[in-house]
């Protein structure tokens, strides 16, 4: 990180693995908007993300206290330094902190829940939905547990 301001419009925040696929797939959403991400250091974020503005959360952060109070201090660091108008997540764990500092600056905060959750919220959804201005369901079943979600359809299908 550098000592002057950064600023971003879109701070893009998930977990490796599956988070972060459904993300990318997600590119016509994000990739003319001056952006950065927030994930893990992992071989597929660093394959995925090649030539991307990363910055590296800290793992695991399920059950894990100390890395919830560093990726809460990341995140103060980071959101005070970017200032992006929308932080964008499809979860898990690392983008509660961003969301929640997030809206602290200012940013809206858009949740896409991740396609594994066909009929109950993910924690991290729960945490972040009293928070987010907007929330998208890729499973219709979803909805009836989640009343302000919207729904989107898979991330993975061509509508």
């Amino acid at each position: 990180m550098s000592d002057g301001p950064e600023r971003t419009d879109l701070l893009l925040v998930c977990s490796t693995g599956g988070h972060l696929l459904q993300l990318v797939a997600l590119r016509e959403v994000w990739e003319d908007v001056p952006r950065a991400w927030v994930t893990f250091d992992k071989s597929d974020a660093r394959s995925l993300l090649a030539g991307e503005r990363v910055f590296y959360a800290h793992g695991p952060t399920n059950r894990n206290i100390p890395n919830l109070l560093r990726n809460l201090r990341l995140s103060l660091g980071l959101l005070r330094q970017l200032r992006p108008r929308v932080v964008l997540t499809t979860g898990a764990g690392v983008a509660v902190p961003f969301v929640w500092i997030g809206r602290l600056f200012g940013a809206r905060a858009v949740y896409v829940e991740s396609f594994t959750r066909i009929d109950k919220p993910s924690l991290s959804l729960r945490l972040i939905a009293p928070l987010a201005d907007r929330v998208y369901a890729q499973w219709p079943e979803l909805r009836a547990e989640v009343p302000k979600a919207r729904s989107l359809g898979s991330v993975f299908v061509d509508p």
